[in-house]
């Protein structure tokens, strides 16, 4: 086990320059000078050189992108172009509200997922199984800046029940975590189905019921923990794409997190910010997979990590 984190760890190192050489990349290819917009529009071409030389855009790319990595291997994410302040300090206000934002939207998609997937696996080809798909299809379908939309249309606006904007309290999370939520919960109902049935098929499940166990037990003890493999996986996988997939939900709920942070930070090119947050956010990415190869090993001790 501790060989097979220390690999995985080792491997996060080529992953992360590659998606630093890439952000990198992009950040210099989309139009804008973040100097001009720095410096403001009224500045001269003067003002403007200085502002370049000051923030070290008129180093060649190769050398930039060198001073970014060699300070990015000490801790140092460098400045942000507009504030002045370091990356780290702006990224960590900001952190916090995006990972509550995920965690809790993840613990609402298992917990619905889950039950809507072993409910209608154990009632296949019933009204209930087919009621149950249609809802999940829906929840696929549904983009998320539409579900916020309407959520506070009716939950906020015209009900009055939930706060529109914000994050802290009760009545601001609620619609936020039901936003991401919801495509969640759709895609672990649909693979939770899937996987039960390919369980509930398996000789040793007809065994059980043939020794007269429980159906319940036969159902969650047996059957359940044996399909939630593939299901880790899926919820490994949203949470990841959650921690940097919240940008549209953080902007339609007016959350202050890394993806408003980082949609900002795009329009003003700042080239610190950006490439701070993606770094983090890939870092968060690659050790979610591991937690999840580790919970592999945790539900089916045949499973070799080493």
């Amino acid at each position: 086990m501790i060989k097979f984190i220390v690999r995985r760890l080792l491997q996060t190192i080529p992953v992360l320059i590659g998606v630093s050489i890439i952000v990198f990349s992009m950040m210099h290819l989309i139009p804008g000078d973040p100097a001009q917009i720095l410096a403001g529009e009224s500045a001269s071409e003067r003002q403007v050189e200085q502002m370049r030389e000051r923030l070290g855009l008129n180093d060649p790319l190769p050398v930039q992108y060198y001073n970014f990595i060699s300070n990015a291997v000490q801790g140092d994410l460098g400045s942000s172009i507009r504030s002045g302040r370091d990356v780290t300090s702006e990224i960590s206000g900001r952190f916090m509200t995006t990972i509550e934002l995920a965690i809790y939207s993840t613990i609402l998609s298992i917990f619905i997922g889950l039950i809507a997937g072993v409910i209608s696996a154990t009632r296949q080809n019933t009204f209930i199984d087919s009621g149950i798909m249609v809802i999940a299809l829906f929840g696929l379908s549904m983009p998320n800046f539409w579900l916020g939309l309407m959520l506070i249309k009716y939950f906020a606006i015209d009900w009055g029940i939930f706060s529109p904007s914000g994050w802290g309290t009760f009545k601001q999370m609620v619609l936020p975590v039901l936003t991401l939520g919801t495509s969640g919960a759709a895609v672990i109902a649909r693979m939770t189905r899937s996987s039960m049935l390919e369980v509930i098929g398996q000789d040793y499940i007809r065994t059980a019921r043939a020794k007269g166990v429980k159906e319940q037990t036969v159902i969650y003890r047996h059957a359940l923990k044996n399909a939630l493999i593939p299901v880790v996986t899926v919820v490994g996988l949203q949470f990841g794409f959650l921690l940097g997939g919240t940008v549209i939900t953080e902007q339609v709920f007016a959350i202050n997190g890394m993806g408003r942070l980082m949609i900002d930070a795009i329009r003003a090119r700042d080239f610190p910010i950006v490439q701070g947050t993606v770094l983090i956010a890939s870092l968060l990415f690659v050790i979610v997979n591991l937690l999840v190869d580790i919970a592999y090993r945790v539900l089916n001790k045949r499973i070799d990590l080493d």
